[in-house]
């Protein structure tokens, strides 16, 4: 094993043992080197006055080389913020107005332990971090039944791990804290388990009430009081789209030093929360009491980005700096959310009129992009997922035999009625019934 691995792991391990415990082979092995290219170019970059060759790019007239048919589409910002390569670890006053968001939304987080944010290729790159670091074959990764299907590719496919799957709800229609319970101590054998929280979830657009929070805290640390290490992954995918009276923050603050078992993480990103889908900016941040623990778990995943991507897009992070620094931010993303949720609560409405009786009912949402029809027995999700694109030109997502996904986010307003009555068409006659 490389002696910087070793070191790290050493600090990490006399920190807390726990942590350590929780790295996956590769977590273990990893490392970002000091010594390297990057190291080198860095110091260059301090005292090389003369000439600085280097970094491994091409420079003219003092600055990055580029071609005026790319910079003349770019000419509000300067070629040093757009050409040259972002650190691993992403911009550092990227970082840094982004720890500073987390603090402002996420009040639980004020006077806890927690690294600076690393940038990531947005979030999945996140959760596929976290897979490397902590997943090893036959590690578990416990969530609910109702996911976002890239879990399996993610942790189950790439890295071997185990899928525990639990019911997210229960009969009633509130969260399943007992199966999530049941799940997370079934796990005490094997003595490590990683939990995926996400909320708003995908597909349902559902976040649990703040009293369903404090129940997951509680098996939480009930599971590690049993002797279960815990990496737990606040996937904030669609973090601040709360339409409704739930948890309004990340679940990352309160588990912020709340036990040495448990490790949380936090994946969220300019992605969805900034409207920047294909900006491609995310974020992964560690919480720890143990400022060795931080330090040691933030080398390691510069590691993993040196070795896999080597760094972000540096476009793409100096927009999105430029954006949160706006004083015109605040206000032109409060009005999207107000969009958002205007769909929302349309989506509701329509639902709660009695208008669509006879051929599904649907699982809770508050929050998020999406909700979920669950059919009634006799409609077949994919069959007519497949007469809404085929007769009608209409496009959902089936999710097993009885669930369809619908994302109203994409959806206008004034056109939501006119997409359910389709939806509502298509299940009548599959089931050679006329609709009302």
């Amino acid at each position: 094993m490389n002696p910087m691995a070793e070191q790290w792991n050493d600090k990490i391990k006399t920190a807390n043992t726990h942590v350590y415990d929780m790295l996956s082979a590769l977590g273990r092995e990893i490392y970002f080197p000091k010594e390297g290219i990057l190291s080198q170019s860095a110091e260059a970059t301090t005292h090389a006055k003369k000439y600085n060759a280097t970094i491994g790019i091409a420079t003219e007239n003092g600055g990055p080389m580029h071609l005026n048919v790319i910079q003349d589409k770019l000419s509000a910002y300067s070629p040093k913020d757009l050409y040259g390569y972002a650190p691993p670890a992403g911009k550092p006053e990227l970082r840094a107005v982004w720890r500073e968001k987390m603090i402002r939304e996420n009040p639980s987080l004020e006077g806890k332990a927690f690294g600076n944010p690393i940038t990531t290729n947005a979030l999945t790159h996140g959760l596929s971090i976290v897979a490397d670091l902590f997943a090893d074959p036959g590690d578990a990764v416990v969530y609910p039944d109702k996911n976002w299907e890239n879990y399996e590719l993610t942790f189950g496919i790439r890295r071997g791990a185990k899928i525990v799957n639990y019911e997210l709800f229960t009969a009633d229609m509130s969260f399943n804290t007992e199966a999530f319970r049941k799940a997370l101590l079934a796990q005490k054998e094997a003595g490590k388990a990683i939990v995926p929280l996400n909320f708003p979830n995908n597909p349902t657009g559902y976040t649990p009430s703040v009293a369903e929070g404090e129940e997951i805290i509680s098996a939480l640390i009930e599971a590690a009081e049993a002797g279960i290490n815990l990496v737990v992954v606040s996937d904030d995918a669609y973090f601040g789209l709360f339409f409704e009276d739930s948890l309004h923050e990340s679940l990352f603050g309160k588990l912020a030093g709340v036990h040495p078992r448990i490790l949380p993480i936090k994946i969220d990103g300019a992605t969805k929360e900034e409207f920047v889908w294909g900006f491609r900016v995310g974020f992964i941040t560690f919480a720890s009491d143990q400022a060795d623990v931080l330090a040691g778990l933030e080398q390691k995943t510069m590691g993993i980005i040196r070795a896999t991507i080597s760094s972000g897009p540096h476009p793409s992070q100096t927009f999105v700096l430029d954006a949160l620094k706006s004083p015109e931010f605040e206000d032109q993303k409060h009005e999207k959310f107000l969009i958002m949720k205007g769909r929302a609560n349309k989506v509701k409405a329509l639902l709660d009129s009695g208008k669509y009786e006879g051929f599904w009912t649907y699982y809770p949402f508050n929050s998020g992009y999406f909700m979920c029809l669950k059919l009634n027995p006799g409609i077949e999700a994919e069959a007519l997922r497949q007469r809404l694109l085929h007769e009608y030109g209409v496009g959902t997502i089936a999710l097993g035999e009885t669930d369809l996904r619908i994302a109203f986010s994409c959806i206008a307003e004034e056109n939501l009625e006119d997409l359910f009555d389709l939806v509502y068409k298509g299940a009548a006659e599959l089931t050679g019934k006329a609709a009302e």
